[in-house]
């Protein structure tokens, strides 16, 4: 959405009087093209994945959108958030410390967050919306390459937000972004 936000006041700078750019910024890092290429591997991988051709099968690739599901959620919480959120904690109900059963809080949390994903997403969905976010360049797009020539097409009010957890999208790339607008000279 972010991406989507930014798009639109660079396509159409004479429209949009304020924008919110959340959790985004003007391309992907090397890291996030990673994270996003295990995540569609998982994906296609999938043993019920028929070439995106799952429709009207018994079962889909819930397993390898589980997996993506579980691997985005954790490019959300730095290391720092889920020693916060989760530390090392067990769950209570298992006093078992061998096998590779679900365990600790933080394996239950993804397994819950992957198990509700599948639930109401579509795993071809899923791969192209993380190839277009992964193709998505605004400096390219916009200025020849030069991200202060992107937003100096753009008109609007912005606000960028950036999550200090997040791994996709990190405050120091948004600091850039906003670096480059605030170099316009904007009012």
């Amino acid at each position: 959405g972010g991406q989507q936000s930014l798009e639109w006041a660079m396509r159409y700078p004479g429209m949009m009087k304020k924008c919110i750019v959340m959790a985004a910024g003007p391309r992907l890092s090397a890291q996030g093209l990673g994270f996003n290429a295990v995540a569609r591997h998982a994906i296609m991988h999938d043993e019920n994945f028929a070439g995106g051709e799952y429709y009207g099968n018994a079962k889909g690739p819930d397993h390898g959108l589980a997996v993506a599901r579980m691997l985005a959620h954790i490019t959300y919480l730095s290391g720092k958030g889920m020693d916060l959120k989760f530390g090392r904690d067990r769950l209570e109900s298992n006093d078992s410390r061998q096998g590779f059963g679900t365990e600790f809080m933080v394996e239950s949390y993804l397994a819950h967050q992957s198990k509700t994903f599948i639930e109401r997403f579509d795993a071809n969905s899923y791969l192209y919306i993380t190839r277009a976010m992964d193709y998505y360049d605004a400096a390219a797009n916009w200025g020849n390459g030069n991200l202060k020539a992107a937003c100096e097409r753009i008109k609007a009010e912005l606000l960028v937000a950036s999550f200090s957890s997040d791994w996709l999208y990190p405050p120091e790339e948004c600091k850039e972004f906003v670096n480059a607008l605030l170099s316009t000279n904007r009012p």
